[in-house]
């Protein structure tokens, strides 16, 4: 089994892929054959990997707890051919500080991080190193790269607490500096063809375009509530290339074998112009 995740080593999502390897690991057939997380340089790259047959499967975070739903993945799947989410995973999101030893906050003039390690490190940031310019990154294992290149001092990076092998002279803080202590990311492991979903779930995942009229995302809600099936969140994205008109993606609590499901994704497929599954799974910490 190999699976890919966003890159390089020590990110969250190779945390994430590393749990999900471990229920997946496969019995060796050969040399040739073995268990690996597999890096790439960004999400399109990652997805792209199971697509085209180059790895069996994918970790990627879905929603955090703070700032909701990665839109950028949401729109991934949605676009992708046969893929379909088959497990969850929530990480607790532990932010720190890496930074050369000895030197003070007041001589740290850049932060390097991905974007929502930056966004949800923001008072921390604001407090404690004003005049640091922010420096976005693919992932937060590169961030951390690129503050190892900078020999002066001047440069630090946000990371997971569970970042091992951090290079000689450079030190990890020992507080959370994250805004919210509670944070959690939900990643999903993406696998590719149909057929490979579970026989049953605790939750399916699918997406709906609504008419664009009144009322017709509150018919949409009652065709769900009509067959007793409970919402676990529901996120809104515009269509491409289509002004106004909106993709709700949602996630509910019931299981793919369910004769009730099936009626209600027959129903909601009649009463919306698209609606596509997008996986079924359950949480690995149930």
């Amino acid at each position: 089994m190999k699976i890919a995740f966003l890159g390089p080593e020590g990110s969250y999502s190779h945390l994430a892929a590393k749990r999900f390897l471990e229920k997946e690991a496969t019995v060796k057939k050969s040399a040739a054959d073995w268990d690996e997380c597999v890096p790439f340089r960004n999400f399109p790259e990652v997805l792209a990997a199971v697509e085209n047959g180059r790895v069996d499967a994918a970790a990627i975070p879905i929603e955090n707890s703070l700032q909701g739903g990665v839109s950028q993945n949401l729109d991934l799947l949605q676009d992708a051919e046969n893929l379909y989410a088959m497990k969850e995973t929530v990480i607790r999101i532990d932010h720190r500080l890496v930074y050369k030893e000895g030197v003070n906050f007041s001589q740290i003039g850049r932060v390097y991080s991905h974007r929502q390690a930056l966004d949800q490190c923001a008072a921390f940031l604001s407090k404690e190193l004003p005049f640091a310019a922010l420096r976005e990154t693919e992932s937060t294992g590169f961030g951390l790269s690129r503050a190892f290149e900078d020999e002066s001092g001047k440069s630090a990076a946000i990371v997971g607490a569970h970042t091992e092998n951090l290079r000689a002279g450079f030190v990890m803080g020992e507080d959370c500096i994250s805004d919210e202590k509670n944070n959690f990311t939900h990643f999903l492991l993406i696998k590719r063809g149909e057929a490979n979903l579970p026989r049953t779930s605790k939750k399916i995942f699918f997406s709906a375009v609504c008419p664009h009229r009144p009322g017709s995302l509150i018919e949409l809600l009652q065709v769900i509530a009509r067959y007793s099936i409970n919402m676990t969140k529901i996120e809104s994205r515009p269509v491409k290339n289509r002004p106004g008109d909106y993709r709700f993606f949602i996630e509910a609590e019931c299981d793919i074998a369910s004769p009730e499901v099936e009626k209600m994704l027959s129903a909601i497929q009649e009463n919306t112009l698209e609606c596509k599954l997008l996986g079924a799974y359950r949480c690995m910490e149930d």
